[in-house]
């Protein structure tokens, strides 16, 4: 009998340490835990990977078209005519909404063209002289005529040029920023 129950210890001690149901049970419940624990993480990530890569994934400065003024109002122009605009850029959670001065002008076939109004030299705004009919940059004197072709000065060209469209008899201009200091027309925005 005693070989008998000294067995019976020897296999209790066997159960217990090589996966007893108490054993199984808290090895289960840890591993619940820690899948659970990988849930709850990943589930708090997620919003702050979006946070981190919106800025990365949304398309910035949508460029869209500002009306100028109808068609009829243009038809007997003779000097460049201001208008400002307000455009909208978007960058990254930021909205800024800003004007600019733009002139609205014809060329030397009568064509409507819209001008911006900085100078393609260091970027300072370029105002209409009535008096001696040109554009005169008041920062190093670049002198434009009145269809934005270069006279004289330090820039490299001409005035730039903004793409136009009518729609329903609205003149319609797309604002965008040009590189400074070169001599070829490049958009940077």
């Amino acid at each position: 009998m005693c070989a008998s129950l000294g067995e019976s210890e020897n296999t209790i001690r066997i159960l217990s340490a090589s996966g007893s149901p108490l054993g199984s049970r808290r090895s289960f419940l840890g591993a619940l835990l820690g899948v659970g624990s990988v849930c709850v993480g990943a589930l708090l990530s997620v919003p702050l990977i979006r946070f981190a890569l919106f800025p990365l994934l949304r398309r910035t400065t949508e460029r869209k078209s500002s009306p100028l003024g109808t068609l009829n109002e243009f038809s007997t122009l003779t000097e460049p005519v201001m208008r400002t605009i307000k455009i909208e850029q978007v960058d990254g959670w930021r909205k800024a909404i800003s004007e600019r001065a733009v002139y609205v002008t014809k060329d030397t076939k009568g064509n409507l063209r819209v001008l911006t109004s900085v100078c393609p030299h260091l970027g300072c705004t370029v105002p209409w002289n009535k008096e001696m009919n040109q554009f005169i940059c008041p920062c190093h004197r670049a002198v434009f005529a009145p269809d934005g072709t270069r006279i004289s000065g330090p820039s490299q060209r001409p005035m730039d040029t903004l793409e136009t469209s009518v729609q329903d008899g609205q003149l319609q201009v797309r604002f965008q920023y040009f590189r400074q200091l070169v001599g070829d027309k490049e958009v940077i925005g």
